[in-house]
C-alpha cells in the first residue's frame, strides 16, 4: 500500500522544512543558487566542497539544516528528458531512502511551469520507492508512511501518478518472489485475488486443456513440471467507453498485453550453469508487467478493453521435459523443431499469442524476458522494441520519451527467416549458433500474430544492478509507466 501523498502550493519556509526530518529540495537549473529555504545551509556546504551550484544537476548534495532536518538538493535542467529527471531526482532521493524515513517532505522551487512538471515527477519518483519489496528478513525495513509535497498541487491529487506508482509497485513485488512464494498455481490464485481488486474477469486455461485444445508448443515446457500448474490466464479489465479508442488502430478500443510468466526456468535439458540460473525466477516478469499496466489502467479508468494474456509456467528438468530434436505443434497448426530446450520463452509465447490474436484486438503487445542477446546489445538500461509497421515504431518510441523507459527499436526482416529453415518442421525454434537471437526470437513469434498490429518488448531493462530511472531496486519494472504512455498516445491518436 502507498503511503499518504498531501500536496501544498503554499510558501516553502525554514520552519517548514525544519519540521520535516527529511527533506527533498528540486530546484531549477541555475549559476546562482536562489534565495530559498535551506539555502544558507546549501552554499556553505558547496563552498566547502568547492563546487558550484549547477554541480547539483548531476550529483545531490546533502546537509543537515539547523533544525536538524537532512535535506538533499537537486537541480533539474530544463531540457532533461523525463529519464534524466527519474534519475536525478532517485539519486538524490537515495540519500534521504537511506535513513528509512518515517515521513519525506518534497519542495519544489521554480516558475510554475517547472513547478507542475517536475512535481509531478518527484512525486512519482518518491511513491514509487516508497515501499520495501516483499522480503523474508527478521528484521523488516520501516516502511514510509506518508509524503507531502511542497510548492505544487495538482487539479487531480496526482491520480497519475499514483496508479503508475502502484502499478510498478506490483510488478516489482510479484518479480522479486523466490520460486517457492510464486509456482504457477500460487500465481494464478494471486491473479484472482488481483482481480476482485480491480474488476477484472478472469478465465483460465489449464496444462489438460491446453493439451486438448493442440496447444503443443506451451505444453511441451509445461509438461517437464511434475505439478502440472502451468495454465494460460486471461483477465480482462472493461473501461468505460470514451472518445474515438484506439484511432491510429481503427474504430476499436481493445489492446492485448501478452506477457511471459516462466516462474523459474532452469534451461531444461539444456541446463543453465549456476551462473546464469541464479535470478531465473524473476523469468516471469514479461507478466507482471502486463498485470501491472492492467492495474494502473483500472486506477486511472482509461477507455479501453484491455485483455492480459500471461502463459504461466516452470522450465524444468525432468524425465517428461522435452528434448531436442523433437517436433511439436504449436495451437495454429505450425509444427516446430525444437532445437534448445532454454528457448522455452519462445515456445509459451507461441500458443499464448495465438489465443491473443484469435480475439482480434487492435493491438497486441507482449512483454518477455527473452533473449541473452538483446541484454549483450543494449545491456541493461534500456530494452529492446520490435514493431509490425513503422507508425507503431514511432508510438512505441514517443511512449519511451513520455515515460522515461527507454528502448531502442529493432527491425526484424524477413530475410533472417533462412536460420530457422527446419527440414522437418516448419520453422526451427531458434538457431544453435546464437547470432541475433533477439531477431530470430521475433522472426519466430511473428508467425503467431496473424495481420494484428504487433509490439514486441525484449526486456532487456528490466533488472539493473543499483536502479534504473526512477526506480532504486535492482528490478525496476520496466514497462508498466511505458504501457500506460503507449496507451495515452493510441488513445489520442498521437
Amino acid at each position: 500500500m502507498l503511503p499518504k501523498l498531501t500536496e501544498n502550493k503554499a510558501e516553502i519556509t525554514e520552519k517548514l522544512l525544519d519540521q520535516a526530518g527529511h527533506a527533498l529540495l528540486v530546484l531549477p537549473h541555475a549559476k546562482a543558487l536562489p534565495e530559498v529555504a535551506g539555502a544558507a545551509a546549501l552554499k556553505a556546504a558547496l563552498k566547502r566542497r568547492d563546487l558550484k551550484p549547477e554541480a547539483l544537476a548531476k550529483s545531490p548534495v546533502a546537509v543537515q539544516l539547523p533544525g536538524g532536518t537532512l535535506a538533499v538538493a537537486v537541480m533539474v535542467k530544463p531540457d532533461a528528458s523525463t529519464f534524466e529527471t527519474h534519475e536525478v531526482l532517485r539519486k538524490g532521493l537515495a540519500l534521504l531512502m537511506a535513513e528509512h524515513p518515517k515521513t519525506l517532505a518534497l519542495a519544489v522551487f521554480g516558475d510554475a511551469a517547472f513547478k507542475a512538471r517536475v512535481g509531478e515527477a518527484v512525486a512519482y519518483v518518491a511513491l514509487v520507492n516508497a515501499v520495501p519489496l516483499p522480503a523474508r528478513k527478521s528484521n523488516p525495513d520501516p516502511v514510509l508512511k506518508a509524503i507531502a509535497l511542497h510548492g505544487h498541487r495538482s487539479t487531480d491529487g496526482l491520480a497519475r501518478v499514483q496508479a503508475l506508482a502502484e502499478g510498478n509497485l506490483l510488478t516489482r513485488s510479484l518479480t522479486v518472489q523466490g520460486p517457492d512464494e510464486l509456482t504457477p498455481g500460487v500465481y494464478r490464485k494471486r491473479i484472482k485475488a488481483l482481480a476482485k481488486t480491480y474488476g477484472w474477469s478472469v478465465e483460465e486455461y489449464s496444462f489438460d486443456k491446453l493439451k486438448k485444445m493442440g496447444a503443443g508448443a506451451f505444453c511441451a515446457v509445461a509438461q517437464g513440471s511434475p505439478a502440472k500448474d502451468a495454465a494460460i490466464v486471461r483477465v480482462r479489465y472493461q473501461g468505460a467507453k470514451k472518445g474515438s479508442g484506439v484511432r491510429s488502430q481503427g474504430s476499436g478500443n481493445t489492446v492485448a498485453f501478452v506477457g511471459k510468466g516462466i516462474c523459474f526456468d532452469t534451461g531444461g535439458h539444456n541446463l543453465k550453469p549456476a551462473k546464469y540460473m541464479q535470478g531465473m525466477h524473476e523469468d516471469m516478469n514479461g507478466s507482471a508487467v502486463v498485470l501491472g499496466i492492467l492495474a494502473a489502467a483500472s486506477k486511472l479508468k482509461l477507455p479501453f478493453t484491455l485483455e492480459g494474456w500471461l502463459a504461466l509456467a516452470e522450465n524444468h528438468i525432468s524425465p517428461e521435459a522435452y528434448r531436442q530434436n523433437e517436433v511439436v505443434k504449436a495451437l495454429n497448426g505450425t509444427s516446430i523443431e525444437v532445437v534448445h530446450t532454454d528457448a522455452e520463452g519462445r515456445m509459451v509465447l507461441a500458443d499464448t499469442l495465438t489465443l491473443a490474436a484469435k480475439g482480434k484486438p487492435d493491438l497486441i503487445a507482449d512483454f518477455a524476458t527473452l533473449t541473452g542477446s538483446m541484454h549483450y546489445a543494449l545491456g541493461s538500461r534500456m530494452s529492446g522494441v520490435f514493431a509490425s509497421s513503422s507508425a507503431l515504431a514511432h508510438q512505441a518510441s514517443r511512449a519511451a520519451s513520455a515515460s522515461g523507459e527507454r528502448i531502442v527499436v529493432f527491425p526484424y526482416p524477413e530475410d533472417y527467416d533462412t536460420s530457422l529453415d527446419s527440414t522437418v518442421a516448419d520453422v526451427k525454434q531458434c538457431s544453435m549458433e546464437g547470432e541475433a537471437d533477439h531477431i530470430l526470437a521475433t522472426r519466430f513469434l511473428s508467425r503467431f500474430v496473424g495481420d494484428t498490429p504487433w509490439l514486441h518488448m525484449d526486456l532487456s531493462g528490466h533488472s539493473c544492478k543499483g536502479g534504473l530511472g526512477a526506480v532504486m531496486s535492482d528490478a525496476n519494472g520496466f514497462g508498466v509507466a511505458w504501457g500506460i504512455a503507449l496507451l495515452d498516445g493510441l488513445h489520442s491518436g498521437s
